[in-house]
């Protein structure tokens, strides 16, 4: 599996927060997660996690739950820094959207290749974005939203379910954060629904895998 996650040269992983907040959010029970989708042999986990944010936001901002196209990022957003199949970041998807704006998946349907760009802007657009560093912080933001996540997913292959724990914190991996209890993070996954539990994961409470490392979520979508 090709991860998918370019960091920039300049990034360090902080020392783990302690993780105090305490409370449970769910975003799959209150409508604001698309079914699971599969990225397949391209790296573009990084445009999986950036439409999984977007699509919660339009769900908690316009109560309308909208699916949105990785394929228009992987072949679109080069110029922002993304390596369509290379990997990408999440952030530099944000960019993108904010200035082009994205369609719709229907609009511009997953290929798994990068092609070349057919749609360079879309009606969605957002007016910003938010950057997390610790656990805490992120706590507090999924209990308004859904969140991009990065993690160490290099030994994520075998897990079929439970709490996992048994991973490092080098991140490879861009996935979306969808809820949480006292006990774990419920991340949902981009490489369909025979992974894992249906295609989510728990990562055990706190920095597993540096779930909270780098975090971000979108703010206020714009249609034009």
């Amino acid at each position: 599996m090709n991860l998918g996650l370019v960091l920039p040269e300049s990034y360090e992983i902080e020392v783990d927060q302690v993780d105090a907040f305490r409370a449970d959010a769910d975003w799959t029970e209150k409508g604001a997660v698309t079914p699971v989708k599969d990225q397949g042999q391209c790296g573009s986990c990084w445009a999986f996690s950036t439409t999984g944010s977007l699509e919660g936001l339009s769900k908690t901002e316009w109560d309308n739950l909208q699916s949105f196209s990785e394929s228009q990022l992987v072949d679109c957003s080069s110029s922002y820094g993304n390596q369509g199949c290379n990997g990408g970041l999440m952030t530099n998807s944000f960019k993108f959207i904010k200035d082009h704006g994205i369609v719709l998946e229907s609009a511009y349907p997953y290929k798994a290749v990068q092609g070349a760009c057919k749609m360079a802007g879309g009606d969605f657009k957002i007016s910003g974005y938010v950057e997390i560093t610790n656990c805490n912080d992120q706590a507090n933001a999924l209990m308004k939203g859904v969140i991009s996540v990065a993690v160490d997913a290099t030994n994520w292959s075998r897990y079929a379910s439970g709490v996992f724990n048994n991973c490092g914190t080098r991140l490879n991996h861009g996935v979306t954060l969808v809820g949480m209890s006292d006990q774990f993070w419920r991340i949902k996954n981009s490489w369909g629904t025979t992974w894992g539990e249906k295609g989510f994961i728990r990562l055990a409470r706190g920095n597993t895998c540096g779930v909270c490392s780098m975090s971000s979520y979108q703010l206020q979508p714009i249609c034009s």
